[in-house]
């Protein structure tokens, strides 16, 4: 198997990045503001398109699920046209669909349109990860850092966004978000160096094969249901809140805060101080009383458990991306593919589920079953650890790396 591509090269802190770096992170931060961007408007949409809770509930299953089948042939592509081009063709792909769905007339067709901006994301948010940690200077841990900072950045504005410009006309923030990935096209043509093709080319089996390790596969299916959890919050919380679009936008924006902060500070601290696994416990743990609260607690109690449920699912996004980077010998962009493809499968299956549940036996049981998938993380953590003592290693190496700057 591949080796795996050396780091950037040491040195610079997280801010001190080329312009090439920035203009993918800014793109970045679209590209996942499209994720809760339709948060604030799902009661808008379901009234205007005359749907149901479960039928609007669509245009995350249709996103994710695309989103997770097109990570399989996003190294293909990409070794065979290069980094760039692939982003390329992803940010226009998005700005095309993220344009057609703010033109739709039936949900179908909006969840159709979806469907083709998630193919474009997963082209462009697959390979932006690999560009980040190839061209950001302090390594690869400060790459994930920065990326992970580009979606908590994205998921707490595209509620906010999604409100202020939804709150006109549910159409435009379709509009508005193809309008600044058009921005982020132009920005990388010009400002990203093409880097060199992969001295060999991606099998389209790669990320597939790519998963009969051990721990990469713990990984992505602790992350699996993690997701679940995760997506169950973002995508049918809004039905539950019973407020306008901007009451939704800023309780999701506070959660999206909670998230960026988790990700981008109190992950990588907690990783030093008791290990990335123990990181993966307490997060899936936290979450687990989150979903219990939302379930059971009166409608302020919703409110506060949403925003906090973001702390646990900061905290996650870190751990389990740096896992899935660091925990097998496959090459970065390989073990990001195989991992995205079966993460994202939870963010597919939860919205609609979670809505039906509701529709047809009980408004809390989405959030207990959220909380049972987490017990569920938990266990394949438990039965499989002995998997993920390659992270012993990388916790290790950040702990000398910080010993050594202290002194």
């Amino acid at each position: 198997m591949d080796a795996k591509p050396s780091a950037a090269p040491k040195g610079g802190g997280i801010l001190r990045q080329p312009m090439s770096v920035w203009a993918t992170a800014f793109a970045a931060v679209v590209a996942f503001m499209g994720i809760g961007l339709v948060d604030p408007i799902l009661p808008a949409i379901a009234a205007n398109l005359d749907a149901s809770p479960s039928q609007v509930s669509l245009l995350f299953t249709s996103y994710f699920l695309i989103t997770a089948v097109a990570m399989l042939i996003t190294g293909w592509v990409s070794s065979r046209i290069g980094g760039k081009k692939t982003l390329l063709i992803g940010l226009a792909l998005v700005v095309v669909f993220a344009a057609l769905a703010g033109t739709s007339g039936t949900v179908g067709q909006l969840v159709g349109f979806r469907a083709g901006w998630g193919l474009g994301n997963a082209l462009f948010v697959a390979t932006a990860l690999a560009v980040i940690v190839g061209a950001a200077s302090g390594g690869a841990e400060s790459a994930i850092i920065l990326y992970e900072a580009a979606l908590g950045l994205g998921i707490s504005l595209g509620p906010l966004a999604g409100a202020l410009l939804g709150d006109m006309n549910w159409r435009f923030p379709f509009f508005g978000t193809a309008a600044l990935m058009a921005i982020g096209f132009l920005l990388i043509s010009v400002l990203l160096k093409a880097p060199s093709k992969p001295p060999q080319k991606t099998r389209l089996s790669a990320p597939i094969r790519a998963l009969s390790h051990g721990g990469l596969s713990t990984t992505a299916f602790t992350a699996l249901f993690y997701n679940y959890a995760f997506f169950t919050v973002l995508a049918f919380t809004p039905f539950v809140l019973g407020m306008s679009a901007h009451g939704i936008g800023l309780v999701f924006f506070g959660w999206g805060v909670m998230v960026a902060l988790a990700s981008v500070f109190g992950a990588p601290l907690l990783q030093r101080r008791i290990g990335t696994v123990r990181v993966m416990y307490l997060a899936l743990v936290l979450l687990i009383v989150f979903q219990l609260g939302l379930a059971f607690l009166g409608h302020g109690g919703i409110i506060v458990c949403t925003i906090l449920s973001g702390i646990p699912i900061g905290l996650n996004n870190t751990a389990f991306t740096e896992a899935a980077m660091e925990v097998s010998d496959s090459p970065r962009p390989v073990a990001s593919a195989g991992y995205n493809f079966v993460r994202w499968m939870g963010g597919a299956l939860a919205p609609y589920i979670a809505t039906k549940l509701a529709e047809e036996v009980d408004a809390n049981l989405p959030y207990v079953v959220g909380a049972a998938c987490c017990a569920v993380a938990i266990g394949i953590l438990a039965i499989r650890r002995r998997h993920l003592a390659p992270l012993e290693r990388v916790d290790i190496d950040h702990a000398f790396q910080d010993a050594s700057a202290a002194a």
